[in-house]
């Protein structure tokens, strides 16, 4: 891409999206006139486009938008494919890129870094980016949540040599079926894990495992590819034998918990204290460092830095606490993401009472036939609940669930299952806090749950 990009005009189809408006705000920083469409878009999207003056006048698909001078159209995943401004674009001959596609063009001569993984790729990537950060490197990315000290999740600049990439395993756009961290080209790539929790992406484990198989064998010569060798399958993709290609499996970083508190065991710089935990964490750290030590940074450099990760927004989020409870919310909501959150604060707090809340809220989770991948998902906790919403089943077009089937996929006959955010709310209320922590586990709301109150009730 050339220097001078004060004449090019962007337009993009379906702005609102969390990647698409923050690609926006990104490239208009950068000089581009950038305009947009949307039939529908939230907060914080609404908020951070006003800002930059990008947000639509008007909700609403308006083909006279899309006009001969546009350099390019960038299409979103929430379009479909009958879109009129699309169909516009098209009849015009403008170039339509999805926003992976876009990336590629915009990092084409930098050093290219994706993390792929089932769960943990948002909380690797944000790791990488705060070391490079706190280490004063320059460098671009695009991260699928907000993380302190970056204003954007995306930033796109002429001068950055390498850029960190989340890519996930999800299709490109509507018309385009092949997963977005193929379209990245990475010289080197991390992938922390496979657990199949996309049912109506891949109906098959077998699907699913493949789209990992193909990032790992386009891997170019003089390549890297990290991976998890705690992960069966994983294992079996990594060992593969690749010409030329380097290897670099990893595993959870040695640590150990004092009096709720974690500390990384290292030979050369002590114990590290942290301000996340879990051995998930402990496998993130781990891969983060192997993917910044190959970009130069120093196992000193990388544990002065780690100590202050806070964590991305809504990973292990701490809502409210006292000396003797905490309240956490998280964003797992798939089988394998539950399971390692749950058992993360347990061990966090061995001495204190675990009541933890999941939401069924995804496609996947509010399948009958997928739910039985939460078999003893929750067996960590001392008080497991579920919360679902009948309406969210109806309105994805499932089959209904019954408490008692969500009973049987769990295994646990002590399981907790509410419909009613407000009788959630009041049972909660109810509980004996001393010495008992709280874990929100969603990628939802509760059914528009006033957490807020509710922290400020149970810590009172």
């Amino acid at each position: 891409m050339s220097q001078n990009t004060s004449s090019k005009k962007i337009h993009f189809i379906s702005i609102g999206g969390s990647v698409m408006h923050n690609l926006a705000i990104a490239l208009h920083q950068k000089g581009f006139i950038v305009t947009g469409s949307d039939d529908e878009i939230y907060e914080p999207s609404v908020s951070r486009l006003t800002k930059h003056n990008l947000l639509p006048v008007e909700m609403g698909w308006f083909p006279e938008k899309i006009t001969a001078d546009l350099e390019s159209v960038i299409l979103g995943m929430h379009a479909r494919e009958d879109n009129p401004e699309l169909k516009k674009a098209q009849e015009l001959g403008i170039k339509v890129y999805s926003y992976p596609e876009y990336i590629f063009e915009q990092s084409a001569d930098k050093q290219r870094v994706v993390i792929a993984g089932s769960h943990g790729k948002t909380t690797i990537t944000s790791m990488i980016l705060h070391v490079l950060n706190f280490n004063k490197r320059i460098f671009n990315y695009l991260v699928g949540a907000q993380i302190e000290g970056f204003e954007n999740m995306v930033k796109l600049s002429d001068d950055a040599p390498v850029i960190v990439i989340e890519g996930d395993e999800y299709f490109t756009s509507p018309l385009d079926r092949t997963p977005k961290f193929m379209h990245y080209q990475p010289h080197m790539a991390l992938i922390s894990g496979i657990a199949w929790d996309h049912y109506n992406v891949f109906p098959t484990w077998e699907s699913y495992v493949k789209q990992f198989e193909l990032l790992a064998d386009s891997i170019p010569k003089a390549g890297v590819i990290v991976f998890d060798q705690t992960d069966d399958m994983l294992d079996v993709i990594g060992q593969k034998e690749r010409a030329d290609v380097v290897s670099i499996p990893y595993e959870a970083h040695p640590y150990k918990i004092e009096n709720g508190n974690t500390f990384l065991i290292t030979p050369d710089q002590g114990d590290v204290p942290l301000l996340v935990f879990g051995e998930h964490n402990m496998k993130n750290i781990s891969g983060a460092k192997a993917i910044c030590e190959r970009l130069g940074i120093t196992d000193e450099a990388f544990y002065k830095a780690i100590q202050y990760f806070k964590g991305a927004s809504k990973r292990m989020e701490l809502l409210g606490g006292n000396d003797n409870i905490n309240i956490y919310r998280d964003f797992a909501h798939a089988p394998s993401k539950v399971e390692a959150t749950t058992a993360a604060v347990k061990a966090q707090f061995p001495d204190r009472k675990l009541i933890a809340c999941a939401e069924l809220h995804t496609f996947s989770s509010l399948n009958k036939t997928f739910l039985k991948q939460y078999r003893r998902k929750m067996n960590a906790a001392d008080v497991a609940i579920v919360f679902y919403n009948p309406l969210t089943v109806e309105h994805k077009r499932l089959e209904p669930i019954t408490e008692t089937d969500i009973r049987e996929a769990f295994k646990r006959e002590d399981l907790k299952v509410f419909t009613d955010s407000k009788k959630l709310s009041d049972f909660l209320e109810e509980q004996e806090w001393k010495d008992t922590n709280l874990l929100l586990m969603s990628s939802g709301t509760f059914g528009e749950l006033d957490t807020k109150s509710l922290v400020e009730k149970i810590i009172k």
